[in-house]
């Protein structure tokens, strides 16, 4: 999975089932949207981010990833918590290359 710059690093401790890159690791740090989403798709099967813009930036029939999208009051580690076990029932029902917003 790949973590947006847009969430704290320290998310994936609470994903200890998957596999987690941040994008700033990847070397992708300031890749806007569309290119990301296309290097991300050659290496992971999910972007995880908290834009909620996303889904009218992109054109979500043909997106290359899967991508869950946290919808929380703001990206404070503490408001994206109790989003967790809703992400982890997300990810575990997530078709290849589609959408799927986690939380309010």
């Amino acid at each position: 999975m790949l973590l947006d710059e847009s969430l704290p690093r320290r998310l994936r401790r609470y994903l200890p089932d998957h596999e987690v890159w941040t994008v700033v690791e990847m070397g992708w740090g300031g890749v806007k949207n569309g290119k990301l989403l296309g290097l991300a798709a050659q290496q992971f099967d999910v972007f995880l981010t908290a834009d909620k813009n996303l889904a009218s930036q992109q054109n979500l029939k043909t997106l290359p990833v899967s991508v869950a999208v946290l919808d929380a009051r703001s990206n404070e580690l503490s408001h994206l918590l109790p989003l967790v076990p809703e992400l982890e029932k997300t990810l575990a029902n997530l078709a290849p290359c589609r959408y799927a917003k986690v939380g309010t």
